[in-house]
């Protein structure tokens, strides 16, 4: 297989706010809120742009949620905008209540997940995101791997109808997917194709599930079959039993705690329509603490060296059933 490269790095969340600007010069109904924090979450042009279609909130989340809520009646499409920890744990009661229930538009917009935050630490390393969201009825959650699919995703949006929850992130990091591309919520997207193994990956580690995939091509004549779930709700289910059909064996890898993730939605597929082999990277039940986003990957287990590992390890698994 060929070596993935990447010609830049750029933070996903300046993907978001390129994103949003373009798609409010397609739709006059995009309104954009956001709770203090416009530089962070790159919402500066919008605002410059469309000042009468911006609203700065202030710190007072649950109250952005709640007005967001309010102005889908007036058939506007409402993207909120804060960190990730503050979009799901610190309003998750009007989420629930006032978005979720009644399957309002708005479009919760969520800056800085993950361990790659960094030097924040772990008060502001939301891990637990995902699995808050995706057990909401009526959500769908989309978690993205670069620039230009955080560009394509946040545009996308705008023309489904119901909750979503949009995830990125803060660090530069490899923009390795094609900048025109069509974004499909809900079909998953096979960056490499193989026999032995299948990894699924999302967000962030889909860039190190590729350099996984060719660390073991290399070294180990190994041919994993690399998907990307952008979309975690609704799941590409038929993407998955596709590959796991072909390699009977599966690693799943994201940056997020292994419990309620990706990982567990995959285990329940293959535990429903094809029992396999499975291992999981991600967040062990802990969580972070302050450093460099690349050196928390290394030390939590969710680098390319990780991915590589449980790989070997499902295929034992594997050869000896």
């Amino acid at each position: 297989m060929k070596k993935f490269i990447y010609i830049e790095k750029k933070d996903t969340r300046s993907g978001f706010g390129d994103g949003l600007l373009a798609v409010a010069k397609q739709n006059e109904a995009v309104v954009g809120l956001c709770a203090d924090l416009t530089g962070s979450l790159k919402m500066g042009d919008f605002q410059k742009a469309f000042p009468e279609r911006f609203f700065q909130v202030g710190i007072a989340e649950a109250n952005m949620m709640c007005i967001a809520a309010g102005m889908t009646i007036g058939e506007k499409i409402p993207y909120t905008g804060t960190f990730a920890n503050f979009s799901t744990g610190r309003v998750y009661d009007q989420i629930r209540q006032s978005i979720a229930y009644s399957k309002k538009n708005v479009k919760i917009c969520a800056s800085h997940a993950g361990l790659t935050l960094g030097e924040d630490g772990a008060t502001h390393q939301m891990l637990e995101d995902i699995g808050m969201m995706q057990m909401l009825p009526h959500m769908t959650v989309i978690n993205t791997c670069d620039y230009h699919q955080t560009k394509a995703a946040t545009i996308a949006i705008a023309s489904y109808f119901g909750p979503v929850y949009l995830r990125f992130g803060r660090p530069k990091v490899p923009v390795f997917t094609l900048p025109d591309q069509k974004f499909v919520i809900g079909k998953a997207v096979k960056m490499v194709s193989g026999k032995d193994i299948s990894i699924f990956a999302t967000g962030h580690l889909v860039w190190e599930a590729l350099e996984a995939a060719y660390i073991l091509y290399k070294e180990k004549n190994i041919q994993a079959e690399v998907i990307n779930i952008h979309t975690i709700k609704p799941i590409d289910r038929q993407a998955i039993l596709q590959s796991i059909y072909k390699t009977r064996a599966v690693v799943t890898a994201e940056e997020h705690q292994i419990r309620g993730g990706l990982g567990s939605i995959v285990a329940q597929i293959v535990s429903e329509e094809h029992p396999v082999p499975i291992q999981f990277v991600g967040v062990e039940d802990c969580f972070g603490e302050s450093g460099k986003p690349e050196e928390l990957l290394k030390k939590y287990g969710l680098s390319a060296e990780a991915i590589v590992k449980k790989s070997l390890k499902v295929l034992e698994m594997k050869s000896a059933r």
